[in-house]
């Protein structure tokens, strides 16, 4: 299980069972979902994946996964794990919409890059962005990650490789 983290408006800490509805309504949300993954899933399949969290991500320590809550409500999703896409560990993150727009995103990405330097000790830390998901592609720039190199999907999409390192970071990004 993830140790908890917090941010000055947001708990990232392991999920319980009792979020699976809140988890199953931010991966049904098309304006979420169309940028995480392979794009939107049925509600079986979403279910499911949240089961694996606790079935498998949790029960055999694979990588940090938390729910991601604001005044006790679930209002998005992060991650942190080792991906050969990337040949490092990268950053997942998720927002409802209701949460967009107010400085929340890049709040939760600078706590995912300042554990990954900080508790994890890596040295980088990366991104995979949907070449149209522009608002991510800000935030993340905004915060000190560089354009690496683009990798074309099967579909003829195209994903952008974001990297930041521990000495290229923002001054007053976020703590280490």
């Amino acid at each position: 299980m993830p140790v908890a983290l917090h941010t000055a408006r947001l708990l990232l800490d392991p999920y319980t069972a009792d979020d699976e509805e809140d988890f199953v309504t931010l991966f049904q949300d098309v304006r979420v979902s169309r940028w995480m993954g392979d794009g939107p899933c049925d509600e079986a399949d979403d279910r499911a994946l949240f089961g694996r969290i606790f079935s498998k991500v949790y029960a055999q320590d694979l990588f940090d996964v938390w729910a991601v809550r604001r005044h006790g409500r679930l209002v998005g999703h992060a991650e942190i794990k080792r991906t050969d896409a990337v040949e490092g560990h990268e950053i997942v993150y998720a927002l409802a919409p209701e949460a967009w727009g107010s400085g929340l995103g890049t709040e939760l990405a600078e706590a995912l890059v300042a554990y990954g330097f900080g508790t994890l000790g890596l040295t980088e830390v990366h991104a995979t962005v949907a070449a149209e998901n522009e608002a991510s592609l800000r935030l993340l720039g905004r915060i000190g990650f560089g354009h690496v190199r683009d990798i074309e999907e099967d579909d003829g999409g195209l994903t952008r490789v974001l990297t930041v390192s521990r000495g290229t970071r923002r001054a007053g990004s976020g703590p280490l």
